[in-house]
């Protein structure tokens, strides 16, 4: 496993408690990386404290990025402990329940978008100017395949997740004067507790349209992430990197 340069950066990483922001958060760590932990499931961060302590170069805060209060008491909670930002993994969401689009939950379809993209939005929205400010910065927002392609059964998700790729490429073409690149990545399905909380019936559905044949490993996401969280990642930005295992049609 190679090594990202990432020492003395400082990262945000939202929905970092489990899954994909907690592996790339290891993987940022073992980078030379601080890590600003975000997550609004308490145990999971009291877990993360006991084993990272309070004074290193980890910061487990809990924040609700659907509250721009929180979000934006969490970005002054990181400002004040590292004194600067210089990387932002916009990872948090939820996935709703599994439904077609006309027996969707009204409430579900909201709190879905409402955490997904209105979150992602008020981290961006909160941090960038403190990008500006140096100068220097790498944004990777976690989207997804069904952003793309849209799944059946899940339209406030892929709703969401489309939403993401486009505010990606809006923020990416506002900030290509600055060093600061804005990129995501759209994972097909991976063995996070949030998928394998859908319908066993629709992950096998999901899973049956990746011709690799296998769930994406966190590893393998947490690698694409921090070079693209990396200075060496210096040119392109607005971009969209697939992590579908082959079954992006583009």
């Amino acid at each position: 496993m190679n090594r990202y340069d990432l020492d003395a950066r400082v990262a945000i990483i939202t929905g970092g408690g489990q899954g994909i922001g907690l592996t790339v958060a290891e993987r940022m760590l073992d980078s030379g990386a601080s890590v600003s932990i975000w997550d609004r499931d308490q145990g999971l961060l009291d877990g993360l404290t006991a084993k990272y302590g309070t004074g290193g170069k980890v910061q487990c805060l809990n924040v609700d990025i659907g509250a721009l209060a929180s979000v934006e008491a969490g970005t002054a909670a990181v400002m004040n402990r590292f004194g600067k930002i210089d990387i932002l993994i916009n990872n948090a969401a939820i996935v709703g329940p599994n439904a077609v689009t006309w027996e969707y939950p009204p409430q579900d379809f909201m709190e879905v978008v409402h955490i997904g993209l209105n979150g992602t939005f008020f981290v961006s929205r909160a941090v960038v100017p403190h990008l500006i400010a140096q100068n220097y910065g790498r944004i990777v927002n976690v989207a997804s395949v069904a952003g793309k392609e849209g799944n059946p059964g899940a339209p406030a998700y892929s709703a969401m997740k489309a939403g993401v790729i486009a505010l990606t490429k809006s923020l990416g073409k506002e900030l290509a004067k600055y060093d600061i690149g804005v990129n995501c990545v759209t994972p097909a399905v991976a063995r996070t507790t949030l998928a394998m909380s859908q319908d066993p019936e629709f992950v096998k559905m999901i899973l049956a349209k990746v011709p690799r044949g296998r769930m994406l490993e966190l590893t393998e996401a947490a690698a694409m992430i921090c070079f693209l969280a990396s200075a060496e990642n210096s040119f392109t930005t607005g971009g969209v990197f697939d992590l579908s295992g082959g079954r992006a049609t583009y």
